[in-house]
């Protein structure tokens, strides 16, 4: 098999003649607008890869806040609460009077 072809689901290899004829397509269809479209393409990358990086710097700057934040042990002792722990503790629920 020609590793130079492509396959598209149900559709079979596309050939050069195939795109050549979705790229005129395109081209009837965008034409006036191409610029714009590229434009709007690549203001949508870069506000996709910024966004990217803010959630990356708010994931830094919570654990490094989390490291700072808590509790010293104390008596060579860690005073945390563990999963297993708080899943064992009772719960206590408010209950309305009559219910």
């Amino acid at each position: 098999m020609n590793e130079s072809m492509q396959t598209l689901g149900l559709f079979g290899t596309i050939g050069w003649q195939e795109l050549l004829i979705v790229g005129i397509i395109m081209l009837l269809l965008f034409g006036r607008r191409l610029p714009e479209v590229g434009k709007s393409l690549g203001q949508g990358i870069v506000q996709f890869k910024k966004g990217l990086r803010d959630i990356e710097d708010e994931v830094e700057r919570g654990v490094s806040d989390d490291a700072k934040t808590r509790a010293p042990l104390t008596d060579g002792t860690d005073q945390r609460v563990s999963r297993s722990d708080s899943a064992a503790a009772p719960k206590t629920e408010a209950t309305t009077p009559g219910a």
